[in-house]
């Protein structure tokens, strides 16, 4: 079995994932990571450098994302360990803790999420007059 470079297994990976056919499993990731929960979630649990050990607990996560159901967050979560790019922890005191945390991975997202957020806070304004010129 022949070794190949990373060069060689990189062009391999870009010719087997291909987000513009419609069969690449790629697209459900981008699904995935382009929902507003997600890239939220993901955004909370980076800034989340409060001396617990850049983890919060799903309380925290739901004060922090204002507007999120339970359910969903809850899905949110769930996915998000699912892909590899959260950490769930329980520790087992009365009532149990859980808590949640970025993987490497995950850190790896959230600085393009976190690109995301900031690009859409200092843009809004010029968006809504575009729209606003737009629709008037």
């Amino acid at each position: 079995m022949a070794t190949r470079t990373a060069t060689q297994r990189k062009a391999q990976a870009a010719a087997q994932y291909n987000a513009f056919l419609a069969v690449c499993p790629s697209r459900q990731l981008l699904d995935r990571i382009s929902d507003k929960w997600v890239v939220l979630v993901l955004c909370a649990l980076g800034g989340a450098d409060n001396g617990s050990g850049g983890t919060l607990r799903y309380s925290e996560i739901a004060r922090t994302v204002a507007g999120v159901s339970q359910k969903m967050l809850t899905q949110t979560l769930r996915s998000l360990e699912r892909d590899g790019l959260v950490t769930r922890t329980v520790v087992p005191t009365v009532p149990v803790t859980v808590s949640y945390g970025l993987t490497d991975l995950g850190r790896s997202l959230h600085v393009l999420c976190g690109g995301l957020r900031e690009w859409a806070q200092q843009h809004m304004d010029e968006v809504l007059e575009h729209r606003a010129r737009l629709d008037g």
